[in-house]
């Protein structure tokens, strides 16, 4: 593999550790002592981020000597990270995973031996893919008046592009024969849709995988009524959240989901779950979500006997019926080092019943770093959206915007509340409120708006009415760059 892995003087594999808060320090410590058990060739570089770091007044919650390690190393083992309330600022988790671009979340799930649960005995093995730094969880939101929020959901082609390609490479490595894309297009055409547009292109280079798409709710229902029909599924940032964490439901909890955040330069590992703070320091954790974090790590490093070493290892113990109390409850669970410690002493063993994959190397995608990834032949603007805060009513809003721009270059088509067409009246019964956008299009057909023209109209409209964003209605190619509202013609 084309891993820029940091090699230590004695030839071991330099890894960046965060023990992280809550339970992360027990858990990563479970990790490492298994990870060393199976003889891998790593070393540990131990830095902090997480609750310590904001509490000495790093608002990100990253200090600046654990991003040079990872610059340096390029892979991380992550215990979980509190983002405490009242201090600190952003994620510490969300921080790093954009810092460093790591654009895809993978969650395998699967059953466990010994781990009851409604669906045991269906088999079920699949992974989520899971974009991981654009959507709506870009985080860029704005109040546009008192009472009314906007959250930019932002999908690039290329980041659809990366994650659809990772989602098939991801299917080739781990010998699966079936690719969901699970999409909410039906309904966000440019965003959602965009996803579906560019997966569907991808799958074509990869005739050997099957590729479907899937709107998103069905999948949440299908995953609850046969989970075992799923192999990978590919999905946006808010959905690929949702829909691991349900999926980590199925076979047990989020004790045994683990995750790997890939980019092209830095990988991060970590459990899904949180840390717990109500558990820490009490040995009852259960330390299975990072071990197999873990696992995925050695992987990536091509330290692939030792990572077939530590998930059998996991397998065979919970065969042996070895379980921590979020799956028996206090009486008879391990605590978290008795686990441990029955993880350690079966390296080397095969599992019986459970399945154990044959893994190959993981491809990632090789894209043009090019900023303007999509270069349209043709474009022009051909109108302009205005969003406007008004008491007015509707009709009256729309009287008053229309006479506004007579003799501009442009002229009011409609008047749209919440996504529903309310102006010229429509007949419809709809709720509104202070939040409106005018849509204005160019009177001359087949015109490019210019910015002076663009300008005009917007200095015309904002003479009486308040306005707080607006969007040139762009044409890329001769189609439109910009959706309908609920009942516009």
């Amino acid at each position: 593999m084309d891993r820029k892995i940091h090699l230590t003087a004695a030839g071991r594999k330099l890894v960046t550790v965060i023990p992280g808060d809550g339970v992360g320090p027990e858990v990563i410590t479970a990790a490492r002592r298994v990870v060393e058990a199976a003889g891998a060739k790593v070393e540990w570089e131990e830095r902090q981020a997480g609750a310590r770091v904001f509490k000495q007044g790093i608002a990100s919650g990253v200090p600046q000597d654990t991003l040079e390690s990872i610059r340096k190393t390029r892979v991380v083992l992550k215990g979980p990270l509190e983002t405490p309330v009242g201090f600190g600022e952003k994620s510490a988790n969300v921080t790093l995973r954009k810092l460093f671009e790591t654009y895809g979340n993978i969650r395998p799930v699967r059953e466990f031996p010994g781990v009851r649960t409604p669906y045991s005995g269906r088999g079920v093995d699949l992974v989520v893919v899971r974009e991981n730094v654009e959507d709506l969880y870009a985080g860029i939101e704005h109040m546009q008046t008192p009472g009314v929020a906007q959250c930019l959901k932002l999908i690039s082609r290329k980041g659809c592009e990366k994650i659809a390609r990772l989602a098939f490479e991801v299917a080739i490595a781990e010998g699966r024969k079936r690719v969901h894309c699970a999409t909410k297009s039906n309904i966000m055409k440019l965003t959602e849709g965009m996803l579906k547009r560019t997966f569907e292109e991808v799958a074509k280079e990869y005739p050997g995988i099957e590729a479907q798409h899937i709107i998103v709710d069905n999948c949440a229902h299908q995953l609850v009524k046969k989970p075992e029909q799923f192999d990978v599924i590919v999905t946006t940032n808010m959905n690929g959240d949702i829909l691991s964490d349900l999926t980590s439901a199925l076979i047990g909890g989020l004790g045994f989901a683990p995750s790997a955040n890939i980019g092209a330069e830095v990988a991060i590992f970590e459990a899904v779950h949180g840390s717990a703070p109500k558990y820490a320091g009490k040995n009852v954790i259960n330390p299975t979500a990072v071990i197999l974090s873990a696992a995925l790590l050695l992987r990536h490093i091509d330290e692939m006997a030792a990572a077939i070493a530590v998930e059998q290892a996991v397998l065979t113990t919970l065969e042996a019926g070895v379980l921590t109390r979020d799956v028996m409850g206090d009486a008879g669970a391990a605590s978290t080092t008795a686990f441990t410690e029955a993880v350690i002493s079966r390296i080397g063993a095969r599992p019986k019943q459970a399945r154990v994959r044959e893994y190959k190397p993981l491809k990632l995608p090789s894209l043009s770093p090019a900023p303007d990834y999509v270069r349209p032949a043709r474009r022009r603007v051909v109108g302009v959206d205005i969003f406007v805060e008004s008491t007015l009513a509707v009709e009256e809003l729309g009287r008053s915007v229309g006479e506004l721009l007579t003799g501009s270059a442009l002229e009011l088509k409609m008047i749209e509340s919440r996504g529903t067409k309310v102006f010229p009246p429509t007949g419809a019964m709809t709720d509104t409120v202070d939040h409106y956008k005018c849509r204005l299009v160019l009177r001359a057909p087949g015109g490019d708006l210019g910015d002076a023209d663009l300008i005009n109209a917007l200095q015309r409209v904002g003479a009486k009415h308040r306005w707080m964003h607006v969007e040139k209605l762009n044409e890329f190619d001769g189609a439109p760059g910009f959706t309908r509202a609920q009942g516009e013609d």
